[in-house]
């Protein structure tokens, strides 16, 4: 498939005379696969929970946002697929525009794929998330460990809104943030809060 057709929906939605999101031109892949978790203070706030998968980020509205605790499943509702660019994005998407509000990047990094069939032979990425269960390792600044995903709910050939769980697996390793405070929450990449970019954009 094509990157026109990856980003179909994505560029359908937006006006980009309008909003400071990027296009998506096609940005380098990169030896490993990237991750990103924006704060989003729309219409409800949540987090946006974005996975590379190819030359796009496969990516989930998670409400409550990633938990650190294994017995804490958190649901993720999949989303339009987003360019690779948008791991960068941090600023104010206008109101009247889809997803108006402010966005900031929680965390980021890269992270290993570790879905095996029942062999125990590595299944790719893409292909697990069409099956409906994958297993990952995310090395971020807040976020670390394994996590998995799990379509419990919907699907292809499923009816109703499609829905997943976002869970941490036990023993799976590393220290791992939960989801914070969304409005007291840091910036990864610029130290704001979503007040402070809002801020920011107002005196632009």
């Amino acid at each position: 498939m094509s990157d026109l057709d990856r980003l179909r929906d994505y560029r359908g939605k937006r006006d980009f005379d309008r909003t400071g999101e990027p296009l998506g031109r096609g940005a380098s892949a990169g030896d490993r696969p990237r991750f990103v978790v924006q704060i989003h203070d729309a219409s409800t706030m949540h987090f946006d929970f974005r996975l590379q998968v190819d030359d796009v980020l496969k990516s989930w509205s998670v409400p409550k946002g990633p938990s650190a605790d294994p017995k804490d499943k958190r649901l993720a509702v999949p989303t339009e697929d987003h360019p690779l660019e948008y791991e960068d994005f941090e600023g104010v998407i206008p109101r009247g525009e889809y997803g108006g509000g402010t966005v900031i990047v929680w965390d980021h990094g890269t992270y290993e794929p570790l879905s095996h069939d029942r062999e125990g032979r590595p299944v790719g990425f893409a292909k697990s998330l069409e099956r409906g269960h994958a297993t990952f390792r995310l090395s971020g600044s807040k976020l670390r460990g394994e996590y998995a995903l799990t379509r419990f709910r919907g699907g292809r050939d499923g009816d109703g809104e499609e829905a997943w769980l976002l869970v941490k697996r036990t023993g799976g390793g590393g220290r791992a943030q939960g989801a914070p405070d969304p409005r007291r929450a840091r910036s990864a990449t610029s130290g704001r809060t979503l007040a402070q970019v809002a801020s920011d954009a107002a005196g632009e």
